[in-house]
């Protein structure tokens, strides 16, 4: 049988970590794929030759993204080349909607087959987008359970296995490993700033001066993105009390006795590590005010959406405050019935999602459609 070219878009970090995962079980199953890709360090780890990397490629908000739209344009331009360039009969798609979505329908009009990995959060804004996928995509994996049943509204069926972090959290258990070499041995507050400059710059500082609050009783450390150098973190003057980690997030959570998490998909991962935490959130003014007159949720951290209840503190924009931020670490202190009720709905949380194996699952589901 002869070998069919498989080209890879994940724009940022989490998608990296997911499509490398899916990329092993795939190879593990078939070995008639070869395989290209816009990612990272994860899937290159694979073997996956990587054609652009996703520290060049993270720009989110409204106002961001008009800023940076001429280097956006020259993306698409270039990874269309380098889509025709490899004579690519799959193009699986992760994530990064903005850009995502509008490659599909470039590559549906190519003849391409187009396989989308982790939905678009059409049940929150622009659902409009539901029909483009209708059109698009030929086939789309979802990880969030209450989502197959909003595209079944729409006559779509997408595929649902558990969500990719349950293997990852649990291949990380499996490993030896060594403690984190740290400063002493308090108990650990963790920084989880994000991965983007812009909201690194904005949210940074702030959860640095809450956790001035906390050095008496346990010790700060930052989880540095793998995407940006640890130079970029040494312009925002790190006390005596706070250390900095990179590539060894789960090392930390594993350790950790609470949290501040940027949302994304780090909240859910401290919430399977069962770490209690407060989520923080800023963007730029105007960037916030047009999300929020489009946006349709109640909340913005994967753990309350996933619930579809508050489990976690969310402090946004204006409430992104390091006092605010102190108050809701405190009640998260040992033996604080807060802490207790939300290690409680973290339990439920880990049931719903599921039975662990999804990247196999999908690489068998995948290697059988494509088949």
């Amino acid at each position: 049988m002869s070998k069919k070219n498989v080209f890879i878009l994940s724009g940022e970090a989490s998608g990296d970590l997911h499509a490398a995962n899916l990329v092993r079980a795939w190879k593990k199953n078939s070995s008639q794929f070869e395989f290209q890709a816009w990612g990272g360090d994860r899937l290159s780890s694979e073997g996956v030759e990587i054609k652009k990397h996703i520290r060049e490629l993270a720009f989110m908000g409204f106002v961001e993204v008009l800023q940076n739209l001429p280097t956006i344009l020259k993306n698409f331009k270039l990874c269309k080349k380098q889509i025709l360039d490899f004579k690519t009969d799959v193009l699986v798609l992760v994530d990064y909607p903005g850009f995502n979505l509008r490659m599909a329908k470039w590559a549906k009009s190519k003849g391409i087959t187009v396989i989308y990995y982790i939905s678009p959060t059409v049940w929150a804004w622009k659902e409009n987008r539901v029909y483009q996928i209708k059109r698009d995509v030929d086939r789309m994996y979802a990880i969030l359970p209450f989502e197959p049943a909003f595209y079944k509204k729409f006559d779509i069926e997408v595929q649902y296995f558990g969500h990719p972090l349950l293997d990852e959290i649990e291949r990380f258990h499996q490993l030896e490993r060594t403690e984190l070499t740290l400063h002493s041995s308090k108990p650990i507050l963790a920084l989880l700033p994000g991965s983007r400059k812009q909201e690194l710059k904005k949210k940074l500082p702030v959860m640095l001066k809450a956790a001035e609050a906390f050095q008496e009783t346990h010790q700060v450390v930052i989880a540095g993105a793998p995407n940006l150098p640890e130079t970029f973190y040494q312009e925002f003057q790190l006390g005596e009390n706070v250390s900095f980690i990179q590539n060894q997030t789960y090392q930390l959570l594993s350790q950790a006795n609470m949290a501040l998490v940027t949302s994304g998909t780090a909240t859910l991962e401290t919430a399977l590590f069962r770490v209690p935490q407060v989520v923080c959130y800023k963007s730029s003014a105007i960037s916030y005010r047009i999300a929020k007159a489009l946006v349709k949720i109640k909340f913005i951290s994967l753990v309350n959406l996933i619930m579809d209840k508050e489990i976690v503190r969310e402090l946004i924009q204006h409430e992104c405050q390091s006092d605010l931020m102190v108050g809701e670490l405190e009640k998260l202190r040992d033996g604080k019935e807060q802490r207790i009720d939300m290690l409680k709905e973290y339990d439920r949380l880990i049931h719903l999602l599921g039975q662990n194996g999804c990247s196999e699952k999908m690489a068998k589901d995948l290697i059988q459609y494509l088949n």
